[in-house]
Protein backbone atom coordinates (compact mmCIF):
# COMPACT_ATOMS: atom_id res chain seq x y z
CA UNK A 1 0.00 0.00 0.00
CA UNK A 2 1.15 3.57 -0.58
CA UNK A 3 0.99 6.71 1.09
CA UNK A 4 -1.42 7.94 -1.01
CA UNK A 5 -5.23 8.25 -0.06
CA UNK A 6 -7.35 5.09 -0.80
CA UNK A 7 -9.57 5.17 -4.09
CA UNK A 8 -12.12 3.23 -1.87
CA UNK A 9 -12.09 2.92 1.99
CA UNK A 10 -14.37 1.05 4.47
CA UNK A 11 -14.32 2.12 8.22
CA UNK A 12 -15.36 0.16 10.35
CA UNK A 13 -18.44 -0.77 7.82
CA UNK A 14 -21.16 -3.45 9.82
CA UNK A 15 -24.12 -4.88 8.75
CA UNK A 16 -26.77 -7.14 10.13
CA UNK A 17 -29.88 -8.33 9.24
CA UNK A 18 -33.04 -10.37 10.06
CA UNK A 19 -33.10 -6.93 13.04
CA UNK A 20 -29.59 -7.63 14.12
CA UNK A 21 -29.37 -11.66 14.31
CA UNK A 22 -27.11 -12.49 11.14
CA UNK A 23 -24.13 -9.66 10.89
CA UNK A 24 -23.16 -9.58 7.81
CA UNK A 25 -20.28 -7.46 8.18
CA UNK A 26 -19.01 -6.67 11.57
CA UNK A 27 -16.86 -3.51 11.78
CA UNK A 28 -14.99 -4.15 8.47
CA UNK A 29 -12.29 -1.58 7.68
CA UNK A 30 -10.42 -1.92 4.65
CA UNK A 31 -8.70 0.27 2.05
CA UNK A 32 -8.12 -0.31 -1.70
CA UNK A 33 -5.26 1.83 -3.29
CA UNK A 34 -5.91 3.29 -7.20
CA UNK A 35 -5.15 0.40 -9.62
CA UNK A 36 -4.87 -2.11 -7.18
CA UNK A 37 -6.48 -5.78 -7.50
CA UNK A 38 -7.82 -6.79 -4.20
CA UNK A 39 -9.22 -10.33 -3.72
CA UNK A 40 -11.58 -10.76 -0.74
CA UNK A 41 -11.71 -14.23 -0.16
CA UNK A 42 -13.93 -16.13 2.58
CA UNK A 43 -16.68 -19.27 2.64
CA UNK A 44 -20.11 -18.77 2.38
CA UNK A 45 -21.69 -16.63 5.11
CA UNK A 46 -18.68 -15.11 5.61
CA UNK A 47 -19.41 -11.30 4.33
CA UNK A 48 -17.70 -10.56 1.58
CA UNK A 49 -20.57 -10.42 -1.32
CA UNK A 50 -22.52 -8.16 1.24
CA UNK A 51 -19.16 -5.77 1.74
CA UNK A 52 -19.25 -5.38 -2.28
CA UNK A 53 -23.14 -5.14 -2.38
CA UNK A 54 -22.70 -1.68 0.36
CA UNK A 55 -19.71 -0.50 -1.75
CA UNK A 56 -21.72 0.63 -4.55
CA UNK A 57 -25.13 1.31 -2.57
CA UNK A 58 -27.18 -2.07 -3.33
CA UNK A 59 -27.66 -2.02 0.31
CA UNK A 60 -26.94 0.37 2.96
CA UNK A 61 -24.53 -0.28 6.08
CA UNK A 62 -25.83 0.09 9.36
CA UNK A 63 -23.18 1.96 11.09
CA UNK A 64 -19.56 3.65 9.57
CA UNK A 65 -19.12 4.76 6.63
CA UNK A 66 -17.71 4.10 2.86
CA UNK A 67 -15.65 6.56 0.72
CA UNK A 68 -14.71 6.72 -2.86
CA UNK A 69 -12.11 9.11 -4.60
CA UNK A 70 -12.61 10.82 -0.68
CA UNK A 71 -16.62 11.13 -1.34
CA UNK A 72 -18.96 9.48 1.08
CA UNK A 73 -21.05 7.67 -0.94
CA UNK A 74 -24.02 7.48 1.50
CA UNK A 75 -24.20 11.22 0.02
CA UNK A 76 -23.81 10.13 -3.61
CA UNK A 77 -27.05 9.46 -5.63
CA UNK A 78 -26.91 5.61 -6.05
CA UNK A 79 -27.23 5.44 -9.53
CA UNK A 80 -25.19 7.62 -10.44
CA UNK A 81 -22.77 5.81 -8.55
CA UNK A 82 -23.84 2.29 -9.79
CA UNK A 83 -22.87 3.89 -13.23
CA UNK A 84 -19.49 4.89 -12.39
CA UNK A 85 -18.60 1.48 -11.35
CA UNK A 86 -18.43 -1.56 -13.09
CA UNK A 87 -20.30 -4.53 -11.77
CA UNK A 88 -19.62 -8.46 -12.66
CA UNK A 89 -21.86 -11.21 -11.59
CA UNK A 90 -20.80 -14.73 -11.28
CA UNK A 91 -23.74 -15.39 -13.63
CA UNK A 92 -22.76 -13.02 -16.12
CA UNK A 93 -26.17 -11.43 -15.52
CA UNK A 94 -26.73 -10.43 -19.12
CA UNK A 95 -30.51 -9.31 -20.18
CA UNK A 96 -31.71 -12.59 -21.96
CA UNK A 97 -34.01 -11.05 -24.09
CA UNK A 98 -31.59 -8.40 -25.41
CA UNK A 99 -29.24 -8.76 -28.08
CA UNK A 100 -25.10 -9.03 -27.13
CA UNK A 101 -24.44 -5.74 -28.55
CA UNK A 102 -27.30 -4.10 -26.52
CA UNK A 103 -26.43 -5.55 -23.29
CA UNK A 104 -23.38 -4.34 -23.71
CA UNK A 105 -24.43 -1.08 -24.69
CA UNK A 106 -26.86 -0.37 -22.18
CA UNK A 107 -24.72 1.81 -19.60
CA UNK A 108 -24.00 3.99 -22.53
CA UNK A 109 -27.64 4.46 -23.45
CA UNK A 110 -28.86 5.44 -20.36
CA UNK A 111 -26.43 8.21 -19.98
CA UNK A 112 -27.36 9.62 -23.50
CA UNK A 113 -24.68 8.48 -25.32
CA UNK A 114 -25.18 8.91 -29.08
CA UNK A 115 -26.04 5.38 -30.99
CA UNK A 116 -23.35 5.48 -33.43
CA UNK A 117 -20.72 5.83 -30.88
CA UNK A 118 -22.52 3.25 -28.35
CA UNK A 119 -22.27 0.94 -31.55
CA UNK A 120 -18.78 1.59 -31.95
CA UNK A 121 -17.89 1.29 -28.22
CA UNK A 122 -19.64 -2.35 -28.39
CA UNK A 123 -16.83 -3.70 -31.60
CA UNK A 124 -14.06 -1.83 -29.22
CA UNK A 125 -15.48 -3.75 -25.88
CA UNK A 126 -16.23 -7.11 -28.05
CA UNK A 127 -12.50 -6.47 -29.55
CA UNK A 128 -10.76 -5.85 -25.66
CA UNK A 129 -12.90 -9.29 -24.36
CA UNK A 130 -11.53 -11.41 -27.37
CA UNK A 131 -15.17 -11.95 -28.99
CA UNK A 132 -15.57 -11.71 -33.05
CA UNK A 133 -17.35 -9.16 -33.54
CA UNK A 134 -19.03 -9.82 -36.23
CA UNK A 135 -20.03 -13.64 -34.85
CA UNK A 136 -21.48 -12.32 -31.78
CA UNK A 137 -22.94 -8.55 -31.48
CA UNK A 138 -26.56 -9.85 -32.89
CA UNK A 139 -26.68 -12.94 -30.69
CA UNK A 140 -28.44 -13.79 -27.28
CA UNK A 141 -26.87 -14.63 -24.21
CA UNK A 142 -28.74 -18.13 -24.28
CA UNK A 143 -26.65 -18.76 -27.87
CA UNK A 144 -23.38 -18.45 -26.24
CA UNK A 145 -21.54 -20.67 -23.83
CA UNK A 146 -20.65 -19.92 -20.19
CA UNK A 147 -17.23 -18.23 -20.90
CA UNK A 148 -18.49 -16.17 -23.56
CA UNK A 149 -21.51 -14.99 -21.67
CA UNK A 150 -18.89 -14.00 -19.28
CA UNK A 151 -16.77 -11.76 -21.22
CA UNK A 152 -19.99 -10.20 -22.34
CA UNK A 153 -20.37 -9.43 -18.82
CA UNK A 154 -16.93 -8.07 -18.29
CA UNK A 155 -17.46 -6.04 -21.63
CA UNK A 156 -20.65 -4.53 -20.46
CA UNK A 157 -19.21 -3.56 -17.01
CA UNK A 158 -16.47 -1.66 -19.08
CA UNK A 159 -18.89 -0.03 -21.28
CA UNK A 160 -19.12 3.51 -19.36
CA UNK A 161 -15.24 3.29 -18.84
CA UNK A 162 -15.50 2.95 -14.97
CA UNK A 163 -12.32 3.58 -12.98
CA UNK A 164 -13.67 0.54 -10.32
CA UNK A 165 -14.43 -2.84 -11.21
CA UNK A 166 -16.44 -5.00 -8.55
CA UNK A 167 -16.69 -8.86 -9.64
CA UNK A 168 -18.39 -11.13 -7.60
CA UNK A 169 -17.37 -15.07 -8.01
CA UNK A 170 -17.03 -13.64 -11.63
CA UNK A 171 -15.08 -17.30 -13.05
CA UNK A 172 -16.67 -19.80 -10.51
CA UNK A 173 -19.12 -21.07 -12.43
CA UNK A 174 -16.56 -21.77 -14.90
CA UNK A 175 -14.72 -24.80 -16.54
CA UNK A 176 -11.32 -24.74 -15.18
CA UNK A 177 -9.09 -23.97 -18.81
CA UNK A 178 -11.81 -21.43 -19.53
CA UNK A 179 -11.83 -19.93 -15.59
CA UNK A 180 -7.97 -20.07 -16.39
CA UNK A 181 -8.06 -18.12 -19.74
CA UNK A 182 -10.70 -15.57 -18.70
CA UNK A 183 -9.09 -15.15 -15.61
CA UNK A 184 -5.54 -14.58 -17.38
CA UNK A 185 -7.16 -11.71 -19.57
CA UNK A 186 -9.05 -9.99 -17.23
CA UNK A 187 -5.68 -9.39 -15.17
CA UNK A 188 -4.56 -7.96 -18.77
CA UNK A 189 -6.85 -5.97 -18.87
CA UNK A 190 -7.30 -4.45 -15.24
CA UNK A 191 -3.73 -3.75 -16.37
CA UNK A 192 -3.61 -1.96 -19.85
CA UNK A 193 -7.06 0.25 -18.47
CA UNK A 194 -5.62 1.47 -15.05
CA UNK A 195 -8.37 -0.27 -13.57
CA UNK A 196 -9.19 -0.92 -9.40
CA UNK A 197 -10.59 -4.37 -9.08
CA UNK A 198 -11.84 -5.46 -6.29
CA UNK A 199 -13.17 -9.72 -6.50
CA UNK A 200 -14.71 -11.76 -4.11
CA UNK A 201 -13.83 -15.17 -4.68
CA UNK A 202 -13.97 -18.69 -2.10
CA UNK A 203 -10.58 -19.99 -4.14
CA UNK A 204 -7.27 -19.24 -2.45
CA UNK A 205 -5.70 -19.82 -5.29
CA UNK A 206 -7.17 -18.02 -7.81
CA UNK A 207 -6.67 -14.95 -5.60
CA UNK A 208 -2.71 -15.20 -5.06
CA UNK A 209 -2.58 -16.06 -9.32
CA UNK A 210 -4.78 -12.63 -9.69
CA UNK A 211 -4.60 -10.42 -7.17
CA UNK A 212 -1.67 -7.89 -5.63
CA UNK A 213 -2.94 -8.60 -2.35
CA UNK A 214 -5.92 -10.15 -0.31
CA UNK A 215 -8.47 -10.05 2.70
CA UNK A 216 -9.72 -12.63 4.01
CA UNK A 217 -13.63 -12.69 5.60
CA UNK A 218 -15.14 -14.56 8.19
CA UNK A 219 -17.89 -14.74 9.96
CA UNK A 220 -18.55 -11.47 9.17
CA UNK A 221 -14.89 -9.68 10.15
CA UNK A 222 -11.81 -9.04 8.65
CA UNK A 223 -9.42 -11.61 9.70
CA UNK A 224 -6.32 -10.54 7.68
CA UNK A 225 -4.99 -8.47 4.71
CA UNK A 226 -2.16 -8.43 2.57
CA UNK A 227 0.02 -10.40 -0.06
CA UNK A 228 0.33 -14.03 0.56
CA UNK A 229 4.03 -13.33 2.48
CA UNK A 230 2.35 -11.12 4.06
CA UNK A 231 -0.77 -13.63 4.82
CA UNK A 232 1.77 -15.98 6.10
CA UNK A 233 2.57 -14.15 9.09
CA UNK A 234 -0.90 -14.04 10.52
CA UNK A 235 -1.47 -16.14 13.33
CA UNK A 236 -4.85 -16.71 12.85
CA UNK A 237 -5.81 -20.40 12.43
CA UNK A 238 -8.29 -19.88 9.35
CA UNK A 239 -5.96 -17.29 7.21
CA UNK A 240 -3.50 -20.27 8.08
CA UNK A 241 -5.39 -23.09 6.89
CA UNK A 242 -6.79 -21.06 3.62
CA UNK A 243 -3.28 -20.16 2.73
CA UNK A 244 -2.10 -23.63 2.64
CA UNK A 245 -4.74 -24.63 0.73
CA UNK A 246 -3.15 -24.28 -2.70
CA UNK A 247 0.51 -26.00 -1.31
CA UNK A 248 -1.76 -29.22 -0.43
CA UNK A 249 -3.50 -29.26 -3.60
CA UNK A 250 -0.51 -29.00 -5.65
CA UNK A 251 1.30 -31.73 -3.37
CA UNK A 252 -1.98 -34.04 -3.76
CA UNK A 253 -1.93 -33.52 -7.73
CA UNK A 254 2.18 -34.14 -7.56
CA UNK A 255 1.29 -37.63 -5.92
CA UNK A 256 -1.72 -38.46 -8.26
CA UNK A 257 -0.81 -37.44 -11.63
CA UNK A 258 1.98 -39.76 -13.72
CA UNK A 259 5.32 -39.68 -13.47
CA UNK A 260 7.03 -38.40 -17.08
CA UNK A 261 7.59 -41.78 -19.21
CA UNK A 262 4.93 -43.43 -17.17
CA UNK A 263 1.76 -44.41 -18.59
CA UNK A 264 -0.86 -43.73 -16.25
CA UNK A 265 -3.42 -46.49 -14.35
CA UNK A 266 -6.12 -47.56 -17.07
CA UNK A 267 -4.71 -45.93 -19.92
CA UNK A 268 -5.85 -46.37 -23.62
CA UNK A 269 -3.61 -48.37 -24.87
Amino acid sequence: MTSAAPLIAFQHVSKSFDGGAIKAVDDVSLDTAEGEFLAVVGGSGSGKTTLMRLANRLIAPDSGNITIAGEDVAQVDPIELRRRIGYVFQSGGLFPHMSIADNIGITPKLLGTPPKEIAARVDELLDLVRLDRTQHRDRFPHELSGGQRQRVGVARALAAKPRIMLMDEPFGALDPLTRDALGDDYRALHRSLGLTTIMITHDMTEAILLADRIAVMRSGKLLAEGTPTELSESTDPYVGELLGTPRRQAERLQILQPKDGAAPQGGAT
